[in-house]
C-alpha cells in the first residue's frame, strides 16, 4: 500500500548557480530556507569556481539538465514558492521561462542576477533582453539592485525618489511587485529598499550594518523572501521579515577567507553556543 509522505512542512525551490565558496547562490539559499524551517529543493543552472576573493570559472549546465531538475522537484513536491537566481545565459532563461509557463509556481521571486553590487555586468546584452521579455512577466516579486534597475528601465538612480520611479516603471514590464535594493546607494544612510505593487509604493528601512563581509546578501534576501512566502506571509510582510533576517545575518557575518566573507546565515546557532558542550554539561 502506498503511503503519502505529504506533510505540512513548506517547500521552496531555488533555481540558481552553485558557489563553491558557500557564500552565495544555491548554498546560501538552502541555508536560508533551513533557517526558516522550510524544506529546500534546488535546480542548478551553472557551477562556479569561486571564493571570497572572486570567481575564476563558470560552467553552464545544459538547459535540458536544468529543466529535468525542475520537473523532478515539482512533480513530487508541493512547492510553495520558488526563487530564480543566476540563470547565466539566454538559452537557460528561455527554457526556464517556458517550463514555468507550462508548470506555473505560485510565489515566484526573481533575483535578476545581471550586475554585481560593485556594478560589474554578469550577463551579456542578449541575455538581459531575454530576461526582460520572458522572465520578468512571471515574477510575483522582482528584486533588482540599483544597477540592475537602471539597466532594465534606462533610468539613472541616484536617490530614493529615483528608486520609487524605477520601481513603478519596472512594474510595467510584468512583475506583480518590485523591490529595488538600495544598499549600494551612497546617499542612503539606512538600508532603505523601495517596494511597489503598481498601486502603492513604500520605502522599507532597516539598520545599515557596516561590514565588508556581505558576500551573498542579495541571494540571501531573495531566498528569505521566498521562504516567508512559502510560510504563507503576504509579500510586504515577507519582505520585512526577510530584511530583518539579512540585517541580523550581516551583524553576525563571517570573517573567513581573504576577501569579502559571507553572511552568518545560522546566527541563532551561535547564540546557543556549542550543542555538544551543552549536552556534556547536562
Amino acid at each position: 500500500m502506498n503511503v503519502s509522505n505529504e506533510t505540512t512542512t513548506p517547500v521552496a525551490l531555488t533555481i540558481a548557480g552553485s558557489d563553491s565558496g558557500g557564500g552565495a547562490g544555491i548554498q546560501a539559499d538552502l541555508r536560508t530556507f533551513s533557517f526558516h524551517r522550510v524544506h529546500g529543493t534546488s535546480a542548478l543552472t551553472c557551477i562556479t569556481a569561486q571564493n571570497t576573493t572572486g570567481v575564476s570559472r563558470v560552467d553552464a549546465l545544459p538547459p535540458e539538465a536544468v529543466i529535468a531538475q525542475i520537473t523532478a522537484v515539482t512533480s513530487d513536491f508541493r512547492v510553495g514558492s520558488a526563487k530564480l537566481g543566476m540563470l547565466l545565459n539566454g538559452d537557460i532563461m528561455a527554457a526556464v521561462a517556458s517550463e514555468l509557463r507550462d508548470r506555473p509556481i505560485t510565489n515566484l521571486v526573481v533575483d535578476p542576477v545581471m550586475v554585481s553590487r560593485s556594478g560589474d555586468k554578469l550577463i551579456d546584452d542578449a541575455a538581459i533582453e531575454t530576461l526582460r521579455e520572458e522572465i520578468l512577466p512571471l515574477a510575483d516579486v522582482l528584486t533588482p539592485n540599483i544597477f540592475e534597475a537602471q539597466i532594465l528601465t534606462g533610468n539613472e538612480i541616484e536617490s530614493v525618489e529615483d528608486m520609487m520611479a524605477a520601481a513603478k516603471k519596472l512594474g510595467s514590464l510584468g512583475p506583480k511587485s518590485v523591490l529595488i535594493k538600495g544598499g549600494a546607494l551612497n546617499e542612503n544612510p539606512t538600508a532603505a529598499d523601495v517596494w511597489s505593487d503598481g498601486m502603492s509604493c513604500q520605502v522599507i528601512e532597516t539598520e545599515r550594518v557596516e561590514t565588508n563581509n556581505t558576500h551573498g546578501s542579495g541571494c540571501t534576501l531573495s531566498a528569505a523572501i521566498s521562504a516567508n512566502l512559502a510560510l504563507g506571509l503576504e509579500p510586504v510582510k515577507a519582505i520585512r521579515n526577510a530584511k530583518d533576517y539579512v540585517t541580523e545575518a550581516l551583524r553576525n557575518s563571517l570573517s573567513i577567507g581573504h576577501g569579502n566573507g559571507p553572511l552568518g546565515h545560522g546566527f541563532i546557532l551561535n547564540r546557543r553556543g556549542n550543542p555538544s558542550s551543552e549536552r556534556q554539561g547536562d
